[in-house]
């Protein structure tokens, strides 16, 4: 008998939407550089400039503040790389792609996984009107949204700019560049079910911005280099199929609450992670004292269920999760934290399976401790 495929890792990356998929085909048939000037070069270029505008439609920005890149990892490299003389400062439990790619100031974040905020504005007083703040819109790891407009509020009044990768929170949040007060917001296509391989900064008009990539003129000659065609077009096909209707967030929301009910119910030790404060609806983070996350991957794979123990950008190692050190959680449990995420494509039945599945796991862990 086979065993069913469920996947429930779409924090990590999304299926393929049918209307992206559609649109990569469709330009990889375009012969032309879409930095030529025939006819050939100009179709490409109609390609990308209508990818750029769904892009900006989707987070309230103009079509000339969107600039393509290969992912989100390079969008806050590049968002970073204005940071010059300016004092960087950035939360504990951002996204390796911030925390690696230059010296900051970390900031705490709570039991609940939420910036402090008390310590930013005294941190942005010190800076002198000199701070470049990166804060992540919601984490990849625990869902845990972060209260981004009174974060602007605080470091606009203080004379700074400030950076938000909105990778995770793009398509399952409203998100608006202006109301949230952002200079710049990062994006990824594969989170939104677009293809791999394309992501974009928007960088708010009249934010300094200095190429990290150069050799050509490409993308207002921010990121140089010959445009993916074919995944920027999948990438705006799904900000197009994305839209504004959050209907199924809801619903995301309703079954992953009820995943969590049952969840306590077979296992009262599992904690929670950032429960008790606003989190994406279709994100779960959790632990068991008791079972390794390695223990409960290898076995829910065995039982064809793909879920993660935290961010998928770690070469595929398992090991105590940044974030949750960050938010005081002692080293043994966050090294057996698993991750549960839905997307467009998921059914509530496959968090029945994971709860069938989880609980063998527990079950046996259960008896064997007793054994022993």
């Amino acid at each position: 008998m086979t065993s069913p495929r469920i996947y429930l890792d779409y924090n990590a990356t999304s299926p393929l939407r049918e209307e992206s998929k559609e649109a990569v085909v469709a330009a990889l048939e375009l012969i032309g550089n879409a930095s030529s000037v025939h006819g050939f070069g100009r179709e490409a270029r109609r390609c990308v400039e209508a990818a750029r505008e769904a892009v900006g439609d989707l987070v309230g920005a103009s079509p000339a503040e969107v600039v393509f890149t290969s992912g989100a990892t390079e969008a806050n490299n590049l968002a970073l790389g204005a940071v010059g003389d300016r004092r960087l400062l950035t939360s504990a439990i951002e996204h390796p792609s911030v925390l690696e790619a230059a010296d900051a100031v970390r900031l705490p974040v709570d039991a609940d996984g939420l910036v402090d905020l008390t310590a930013l504005e005294a941190l942005l007083e010190r800076c002198e009107g000199q701070a470049f703040v990166s804060v992540m819109l919601a984490n990849n790891e625990t869902g845990v949204i972060q209260p981004i407009a009174e974060i602007a509020a605080l470091v606009k009044a203080a004379g700074g700019l400030l950076h938000c990768d909105a990778v995770q929170a793009v398509g399952r949040l409203p998100v608006d560049m202006a109301g949230l007060g952002v200079d710049y917001l990062s994006l990824s296509s594969h989170k939104l079910g677009g293809p791999k391989g394309a992501g974009a900064l928007i960088a708010r008009a009249g934010a300094p911005l200095t190429a990290q990539q150069r050799g050509g003129g490409q993308e207002r000659r921010l990121r140089a280099g010959t445009e993916n065609v074919a995944a920027i077009a999948g990438f705006g096909a799904a900000c197009r199929a994305v839209g504004a209707d959050f209907a199924e967030s809801a619903v995301l929301q309703g079954w992953r609450d009820r995943f969590e009910e049952r969840l306590l119910a077979t296992a009262p030790e599992t904690r929670i992670f950032g429960r008790e404060a606003s989190r994406l609806a279709n994100t779960s983070c959790f632990a068991h004292p008791f079972l390794p996350a390695e223990t409960q991957l290898i076995g829910l794979d065995l039982a064809g269920i793909a879920v993660s123990s935290g961010s998928a950008c770690s070469s595929g190692k398992v090991s105590a999760s940044h974030v949750l050190l960050a938010m005081g959680v002692e080293p043994a449990l966050a090294g057996s934290a698993l991750r549960v995420s839905l997307g467009w494509n998921s059914r509530e039945a496959d968090l029945d399976c994971f709860l069938e599945a989880w609980g063998r796991l527990y079950k046996a862990n259960t008896e064997q401790r007793r054994a022993s």
